[in-house]
C-alpha cells in the first residue's frame, strides 16, 4: 500500500492511493497517519476497509501532499554509508554504523518549497531510503528481527548544508537541522511493496542534470543492520524515520561544488517510491 496525507499543512487528510492511482480517504479509520496509528496496527485496519470497499474517493486534484507520517518523534541519520559516498569525500569506510540526529521539525512535505538557510554558502542535497519504524525496535537480538519493525519505506532529502555541519562546530547535527531540510515521502510504501529494501536504485536531478545515480545494494550496513545496531543504543518508536545514507553524487564530492542556490529546483526518485520536486529559495 502507498499512504499519504493530503492538504494545507497542519489540515492534511489521510489517504491510500490505490494500484490505478486514486485516493481514497482514511479519515473513518484514522485522524492521521502518526506513530499511534501505526502502533495500533492502523496499516491492517486499511486494508480490511480496502477488501470490503468501504473507503470513499478522495478528489486530490490541486491538493497538496504532505509528509506521509505526521510528526515523527525522532528523525535518526546514518552517515558514509555508501561506499562510493565514503570515496568521493575521502573518508575511510567506517567499521560501525555513523550515527547523527536530525530535528524531526526540518520535516517537510515531498514538494514543498526548501529555505537556504541565512549566510550559506555550502548548502547539499542528499536522496535517502527513509525507514519509517512501525513496532518498538529496543535491543533486537538480531538483525533478522529488524524488518519485522518497519512500518514503510519512502523518499528522503537529507540536505545539508556542509560548512556549518564540517567547518563551524564539529557536530553534524548543526547542518543538518535547519528549517525544512527533511522533504519526505509523497507515500508510505507498506514493505509487501518492497521486495527487498538492498535492491532499489535511487536518483537526483539538480537543475534536470542527474547528479547522483546509485544503488542501496551499495550500503556498507543494510537495512536491517542498522535498525538492529541502533536499538542497541536507541528505543526506536512508532513512527520514527531512520534516513539510512546517500550514494555519491552530492555537490562536496562533485568538481567545483556546486551547491545550491535560490530558484535552483531539485528532482529526487527511488524505485517503488515515488518522486520529490523542491524549489530552493532564500530563508
Amino acid at each position: 500500500m502507498k499512504l499519504l496525507r493530503v492538504g494545507l499543512a497542519g489540515r492534511e487528510v489521510p489517504a491510500v492511493r490505490t494500484p490505478d492511482g486514486r485516493l481514497l480517504d482514511l479519515s473513518a479509520i484514522t485522524p492521521d497517519i502518526d506513530g499511534r496509528f501505526l502502533a495500533d496496527d492502523g496499516v491492517s485496519r486499511v486494508r480490511a476497509a480496502l477488501a470490503e470497499g468501504r473507503l470513499p474517493e478522495l478528489d486530490g486534484t490541486g491538493l497538496r501532499v504532505g509528509v506521509p507520517v505526521a510528526r515523527p518523534g525522532k528523525v535518526v541519520c546514518i552517515g558514509l554509508n555508501y561506499r562510493d559516498h565514503a570515496a568521493e569525500t575521502g573518508a575511510p569506510i567506517p567499521p560501525r554504523p555513523v550515527v547523527f540526529m536530525k530535528d524531526p521539525g526540518t520535516v517537510v512535505g515531498p514538494y514543498d518549497q526548501v529555505l537556504i538557510p541565512r549566510g550559506s554558502v555550502k548548502t547539499d542535497w542528499e536522496v535517502e531510503l527513509a525507514v519509517v519504524i512501525g513496532r518498538r525496535a529496543r535491543y533486537l537480538d538480531s538483525p533478522a528481527d529488524a524488518l519485522a519493525c518497519v512500518a514503510g519505506y519512502a523518499i528522503s532529502n537529507d540536505v545539508s548544508e556542509r560548512e556549518f555541519q564540517l567547518e563551524y562546530s564539529g557536530q553534524w547535527d548543526l547542518g543538518k537541522s535547519c528549517e525544512t531540510f527533511n522533504p519526505l515521502g509523497p507515500w508510505l510504501v507498506t514493505p509487501d511493496e518492497v521486495v527487498d529494501p538492498q535492491e532499489l536504485r535511487l536518483t537526483t536531478k539538480v537543475n534536470g542534470v542527474i547528479r547522483q545515480h546509485g544503488a542501496t545494494n551499495d550500503m556498507i550496513f543494510e537495512v536491517a543492520h542498522l535498525l538492529w545496531y541502533l536499538s542497541q543504543y536507541l528505543v526506536l518508536e512508532p513512527g520514527d524515520v531512520v534516513n539510512t545514507g546517500t550514494p555519491a553524487g552530492v555537490a562536496l564530492g562533485l568538481p567545483g561544488r556546486p551547491y545550491l542556490r535560490p530558484g535552483d529546483i531539485v528532482e529526487l526518485a527511488i524505485d517503488g517510491l515515488g518522486e520529490q520536486r523542491q524549489v530552493f529559495a532564500a530563508a
